[in-house]
């Protein structure tokens, strides 16, 4: 009996420093309609934590309360990134979650109050389409937004480097939840904004 053909996910990615050096990266998927119920943002946002969890072996905690989310180094008291508690939103077909940055060791300082982590469903041809979007971003090891050649290579090679992993992972594990089928995973570079490369 002959094996059902393989299924590919494709997931479109970027990663960019912008012309003020903050951070700009985005990934997406596309997914059938008929999980689109399911793809519910505070299911995406709950999955996402999991994954994190998972990805980085259980060495960094998402902890969620009323004061807001912080990703916390397990055991430790040490928040890398604060977040706002999480703003909801449906425009137009689309839904949003979106986590405003506050804080945590990873930010610059004086840059606090800047950068957004948002996970957003939108209707795309017959399915739907899952985004994952950080921008506005001021990483600790950029160091300024005047950053260094050096800065910039160290933050791809670490930082921006884990965040891909994780967000790949994050949406190929998604995929798998939300139609049961474990797909082969392409990941395609895409330009949606101008940067520079991370």
């Amino acid at each position: 009996m002959p094996h059902p053909p393989t299924k590919h996910l494709e997931i479109f990615h970027q990663q960019i420093l912008l012309p003020d050096s903050s951070v700009f990266s985005v990934q997406w998927i596309d997914l059938p309609s008929s999980v689109s119920l399911r793809a519910a943002p505070r299911f995406l946002l709950e999955h996402y934590f999991k994954v994190v969890r998972r990805a980085t072996f259980g060495m960094i905690t998402p902890v969620a309360d009323a004061d807001g989310v912080r990703f916390r180094v397990t055991g430790t008291g040490l928040s890398l990134l604060s977040f706002a508690p999480p703003r909801f939103e449906a425009i137009e077909g689309a839904h949003a979650v979106h986590l405003y940055i506050c804080g945590g060791f990873l930010v610059q300082p004086g840059e606090c109050d800047s950068g957004m982590f948002s996970l957003v469903t939108a209707p795309a041809g017959d399915g739907i389409r899952v985004t994952v979007r950080l921008s506005d971003y001021c990483p600790l090891l950029l160091g300024s937004r005047t950053p260094s050649r050096l800065r910039k290579v160290l933050y791809g090679w670490t930082q921006s480097y884990l965040h891909k992993v994780v967000t790949v992972r994050y949406l190929a594990s998604l995929y798998r939840e939300l139609t049961g089928v474990t797909p082969r995973i392409r990941v395609t570079r895409v330009q949606v904004r101008q940067g520079t490369d991370i």
